[in-house]
């Protein structure tokens, strides 16, 4: 089968496609068919050894999969070949930036239905990501203030999806690339960044601040101002710490996110329902996902990308 791999840590330069042997499923494992392979920046972290995932060289990378089932291993139950599924794979393991991947069947949920089997392979580590920093780790309720930095992004979209549709009001900081679809998205107030103070812009606290953008610790800082007393700081920039304020019992989380299939199957069934949107940038060829790589070091992708294997092009 053809697969992108690398053989050493480096830049986006390692990565190569290539022939390699198809997998077999074993014992609890599923063998599937990839449709979509997803491109994330941890990805690159993971490529260039900068992130702490330990993996096997040679390495596939790509860790969110959409594809059907080929094949399943002694003692899978749940699933049969045919079946359409996506996954949050494990990071450290073989990816699904290939024809086939295997993974354990535990990782794996029924694909939503509603939208084309390639772009299902969006979803899975972005919106689950947001869906925890919301509802896991800040504990949103109806009715609560939110104020989200770095909304623009794959999981900013998600986040304020959610947090809309959970009957919070949301504010959104966005740059003017991304401003309409964080409108469409659902935000309350959109503030742009690149010429408004947010400090100055949100004239109430709020309840939860969700951190998703590279600012900088002091910029950061600034902001738990904006939370109420009592209130929560999240954040995902797991390379700096989430400030908060006990004098004012200002709760902080990290957001590190889990293969938790209970909840992705929640948001495949929102997806099912018209509830939640799955926004994709770009289709690429699976032969092209080097490029890829080159162009997020370079700060030339924007949005989320999938890479499609040309057998998994349905």
């Amino acid at each position: 089968m053809k697969a992108v791999r690398f053989h050493e840590l480096g830049g986006p330069e390692v990565l190569s496609y290539e022939d390699t042997d198809q997998p077999v499923a074993s014992e609890g494992q599923v063998l599937i068919r990839v449709a979509g392979s997803a491109f994330n920046p941890a990805d690159a972290g993971i490529r260039g050894g900068t992130l702490p995932f330990p993996v096997t060289l040679p390495h596939v990378p790509g860790y969110d999969v959409s594809g059907t089932v080929v094949a399943i291993g002694d003692g899978v139950s749940g699933f049969a070949a045919g079946d359409t599924v996506v996954g949050f794979l494990p990071m450290t393991e073989s990816g699904s930036a290939a024809e086939y991947v295997v993974t354990a069947a535990h990782t794996l949920t029924t694909a939503p239905t509603s939208i084309p089997l390639v772009d299902a392979a969006a979803l899975p580590s972005v919106a689950l990501t947001a869906w925890q920093a919301l509802f896991d780790d800040a504990e949103l309720e109806e009715g609560q203030r939110l104020v989200i930095i770095g909304a623009g992004g794959a999981v900013g979209g998600y986040a304020v999806q959610l947090a809309k549709r959970a009957g919070a009001y949301v504010i959104a900081t966005a740059s003017p690339r991304s401003r309409d679809a964080v409108s469409a998205a659902g935000a309350d107030e959109v503030i742009d960044h690149t010429t408004s103070s947010v400090l100055e812009s949100v004239t109430e606290p709020v309840d939860v601040l969700l951190n998703l953008a590279p600012i900088s610790p002091d910029d950061f800082g600034a902001l738990v101002a904006l939370v109420r007393d009592g209130g929560i700081v999240v954040a995902t920039t797991a390379w700096m710490t989430t400030p908060g304020d006990d004098t004012r019992g200002v709760r902080t989380a990290g957001v590190f996110v889990r293969a938790d299939v209970d909840e992705l199957a929640q948001l495949v069934a929102l997806v099912d329902s018209g509830d939640l949107t799955v926004d994709i940038a770009e289709r690429v060829p699976l032969s092209d996902l080097p490029v890829i790589h080159a162009r997020a070091a370079a700060g030339e992708v924007h949005g989320k990308v999938i890479a499609v294997p040309d057998l998994g092009a349905e």
